[in-house]
């Protein structure tokens, strides 16, 4: 669900990054509430290991279509949603600059469709509630639905907002983004819960080092093996092919095109290499960002 610069205009893009880095704000003031010294490494370990997951496009059987994990509730349910919209804002960040996974333009889009709507949205008014009158196997699956449904349809509307979609189009694209982004949804939710629940008694100095391990063989090694099909954005944009009226004109865009191409040194990289040099990438920018947590936490304990 990445959306890349020529779907976006300016005028979309401008406010969707304001709203981002309000959301970013507000997150790192809050984040402090569920942050911990004891889930320090943990923290940077999980970041990596959805970094990693997200390489992994799984195909989806009849469609022609696969798709991968966005993780922004699985990070909320074992980080907190403050801390996991901090990772997420890492993980896309890193895609779009180093990768060019995801446009420069577009990445205040791809926070709020991948991070805050399901962060600040699908956690705390669908997963949490059915959490707390013990559902959480349910509650896992329908948040992670509703997160992924809530942002195929945010990327219709902003598509439409910047004038990609034709109006009498509008319906059509988001049947297509609503009916491919349901089973990535599922089957994300069934691999969070699974996940959830398997890391329910491990201590979290044990768990990081799974999550190092793991991010290690899914980017060094299995990512190789990932599907080559369009993921579900791109299988949709495919079948509206000839109603799309792309957004590549104009100084902004230009501009966005012009860093990312100077920028975006890994996407020219051996995938391996790549992928390696990405992890190591996200490991430390989340490893600053802890740190910046854990001072912060300190002053505020110390004014206490």
């Amino acid at each position: 669900m990445h959306l890349g610069n020529g779907i976006i205009c300016p005028m979309t893009a401008i406010p969707m990054f304001a709203l981002a880095a309000v959301g970013g704000y507000f997150a790192f003031k809050k984040a402090k509430l569920e942050f911990s010294k004891e889930k320090f490494f943990y923290t940077i370990a999980l970041t990596c290991l959805v970094f990693a997951l997200q390489m992994i496009n799984f195909a989806i059987p009849q469609t022609g279509s696969s798709g991968h994990i966005i993780g922004a509730l699985l990070l909320s349910i074992l980080l907190g949603r403050y801390v996991a919209f901090l990772s997420v804002c890492v993980i896309l960040t890193v895609q779009a600059f180093f990768f060019a996974d995801g446009g420069i333009l577009a990445l205040g889009c791809n926070i709020f469709n991948m991070g805050i709507l399901a962060c600040f949205v699908a956690y705390p008014f669908i997963y949490k509630p059915l959490k707390n009158i013990d559902k959480p196997f349910l509650a896992t699956v329908l948040a992670c639905i509703v997160a992924l449904q809530l942002g195929s349809l945010a990327v219709v509307f902003e598509g439409a907002a910047s004038g990609t979609i034709a109006l009498n189009k509008i319906f059509e694209f988001a049947a297509l983004m609503q009916t491919i982004h349901f089973p990535i949804g599922f089957m994300e939710g069934i691999f969070a819960a699974v996940l959830v629940y398997a890391l329910k008694n491990i201590n979290p100095n044990k768990a990081a080092s799974i999550f190092a391990l793991i991010s290690f063989v899914l980017t060094g090694f299995v990512s190789q093996y990932a599907s080559q099909k369009p993921d579900g954005l791109e299988w949709s944009l495919l079948n509206m092919q000839n109603s799309l009226i792309p957004q590549i004109q104009g100084k902004i865009y230009l501009l966005s095109e012009a860093i990312q191409n100077k920028t975006s040194i890994l996407a020219n990289f051996e995938s391996i290499s790549a992928n390696m040099a990405g992890l190591l990438i996200v490991c430390f920018t989340m490893f600053l960002v802890c740190l910046f947590i854990n001072i912060k936490k300190d002053i505020k304990t110390n004014e206490g």
